[in-house]
């Protein structure tokens, strides 16, 4: 999904989550008559936020077993090449090698919390200086004091951007076959965009 550009050519501060809406039609059905033994299915919808423009820049649907690792490098491979990115922040299902290493290739530092019990990587690895850093810091420190200092709570943005989302478009999928369903995801994405936009106030330095 191509978003417009609003970082006005100043490095992006990208957070991303998910999260899942549900697909209404026979599987909902099913439920209400037998019960939840029968297996609900899902879409997830990814989100990538700037954190200076408060604007959706990415944005990806996937099939429920897809985690947001997997997701990550579809998110910022929608960021264009000429816009540099200074950080991307997640949660801890971002702490992989595989994540770390597409947040190097595009030259950002990643903001993620190593996961509880986690151990240091190799220096050969992507990142790992930073990584075995936040180890080193949050077992010194604590986990909620590295997140202050670390800017890790800035990704309540992205969290309020995922209530708006399932909140001002609903937490069901109207559509029943995969490219509609895409399409869907899309124009939803696309009002909360343009909602934000229109509601955000345009400051202006006078003195």
């Amino acid at each position: 999904m191509t978003l417009p550009e609003m970082s006005g050519g100043e490095p992006i501060h990208l957070v991303v989550d998910s999260t899942g809406v549900k697909l209404y039609g026979e599987g909902e059905w099913k439920v209400r008559k037998h019960g939840c033994s029968k297996r609900r299915t899902w879409r997830k919808v990814h989100l990538g936020l700037d954190v200076k423009t408060g604007q959706i820049r990415a944005a990806l649907m996937t099939h429920q077993h897809v985690d947001d690792a997997k997701a990550l490098p579809g998110l910022l491979a929608q960021i264009p090449a000429d816009e540099p990115i200074d950080t991307v922040g997640g949660d801890g299902a971002y702490d992989t090698k595989r994540c770390h290493k597409v947040i190097a290739g595009c030259g950002a530092t990643p903001s993620i919390p190593p996961r509880e019990g986690a151990r240091p990587w190799s220096e050969g690895t992507p990142r790992a200086s930073w990584r075995n850093e936040a180890i080193n810091g949050i077992a010194r420190d604590g986990r909620g004091e590295w997140k202050k200092h670390s800017g890790y709570h800035r990704r309540w943005l992205i969290e309020n951007t995922m209530y708006r989302f399932k909140t001002l478009t609903g937490n069901c999928l109207a559509a029943h076959c995969i490219g509609s369903q895409a399409t869907e995801v899309a124009i939803r994405v696309g009002i909360v965009y343009h909602m934000v936009t229109f509601a955000r106030p345009q400051s202006v330095r006078i003195s």
